[in-house]
C-alpha cells in the first residue's frame, strides 16, 4: 500500500473499521500541524456490529505531534489526531476526541511538502 500524504479516508477503529473518517478536505498541511474536515461514520452497534447502521457525523480533524518515523527518520509521522465533532456525535463521545498514532496505526507522513 502506498502511503498518502493526505488521505481522504482513514480508519480508526482497529481493523474493523467501525468508525472511520470519510470525505476528508485538507485546508492545512504543514510540517507541524494538518487540518481537514470531513465526515466520522461510526457503526452504532445495536443490535451487535454485525448488524448496526452507521451513522455520519461531522468533524474537523487535527494532525499534530510529527516524530521521526521508526523505520526511516528522515520521514515524519504525525502521532496524534483529535477529533472535533461540529453537530451531532456518536452516543458516550465527548466533543473532541483525541488518538494517539503510532508506526503500526500510521503510514509515515512527509511534513513540510
Amino acid at each position: 500500500m502506498k502511503s498518502q500524504v493526505r488521505p481522504d479516508t482513514f480508519i480508526l477503529a482497529c481493523g474493523d473499521g467501525n468508525s472511520r473518517l470519510v470525505s476528508l478536505h485538507w485546508t492545512k498541511w504543514t510540517g507541524r500541524t494538518a487540518v481537514a474536515r470531513g465526515v466520522n461514520a461510526v457503526n452504532d452497534c445495536k443490535p451487535y456490529c454485525a448488524a448496526g447502521t452507521f451513522r455520519s457525523y461531522p468533524v474537523v480533524v487535527r494532525l499534530e505531534s510529527p516524530q521521526p518515523w521508526e523505520k526511516d527518520p528522515q520521514v515524519r509521522q504525525f502521532t496524534r489526531l483529535s477529533l472535533v465533532f461540529t453537530g451531532t456525535r456518536p452516543e458516550g463521545y465527548q466533543r473532541v476526541v483525541t488518538y494517539q498514532l503510532g508506526d503500526s496505526a500510521s503510514a509515515p507522513q512527509r511534513t513540510g511538502n
